[in-house]
């Protein structure tokens, strides 16, 4: 009787030969998508900054974003976003925060996290995803930039910036924004 306890599956086992097939995958599509990036870059002016955080790991991005032309007081921000790409992309969004702080209704300020349908795998049980494969992770910054002029307080992350929407105090909304965008804005 052998007491070696579980075993992990052997290279070249359907489960480890899938999981590598599954980065190899991603990583060819995430090649392609830095591609598009670096040709539609020159004309982008809501994205600054958009691509992996070094060379040797193509999972982690960074992106910063500003806000001029947003409106709703988000002109003058700023912001850098972490993006966490799952090996299994593009079947799984990237998983996308906020590393600068910024007041909105479907942000945490405490912790970045982001509410947007699209960035959902839909795996909760109320979680409900917009995500399919023909998303590109340039799409979906372009998607967290755009909420930002469409917030959604009926499902908020910051229920004080919700409360002002939701009060129709949309002046005290928009110079709380301001605030927060000028004097957080992010200088990197």
């Amino acid at each position: 009787m052998s007491n070696k306890g579980p075993q992990s599956p052997a290279a070249g086992t359907p489960s480890s030969s899938s999981a590598a097939s599954s980065s190899r995958s991603a990583t060819k599509r995430l090649i392609k998508e830095l591609a598009v990036w670096e040709k539609e870059a020159p004309a982008e002016t809501g994205i600054e900054r958009l691509g992996p955080v070094s060379e040797g790991e193509l999972l982690q991005w960074e992106a910063v974003i500003n806000g001029r032309g947003i409106g709703g007081g988000y002109d003058e921000g700023r912001w850098l976003l972490r993006i966490a790409i799952p090996p299994t992309y593009p079947l799984q969004p990237p998983r996308i925060a906020f590393a600068t702080p910024v007041v909105h209704a479907n942000v945490s300020l405490e912790t970045g996290e982001i509410c947007l349908d699209l960035l959902n795998s839909g795996t909760g049980s109320s979680s409900k995803s917009a995500w399919t494969p023909a998303y590109s992770v340039l799409e979906c910054v372009r998607a967290v930039r755009m909420l930002l002029a469409s917030p959604e307080p009926d499902s908020p992350l910051n229920v004080d910036a919700a409360a002002l929407l939701r009060a129709g105090d949309a002046l005290g909304a928009r110079r709380l924004v301001e605030f927060w965008s000028r004097d957080c804005r992010f200088e990197g």
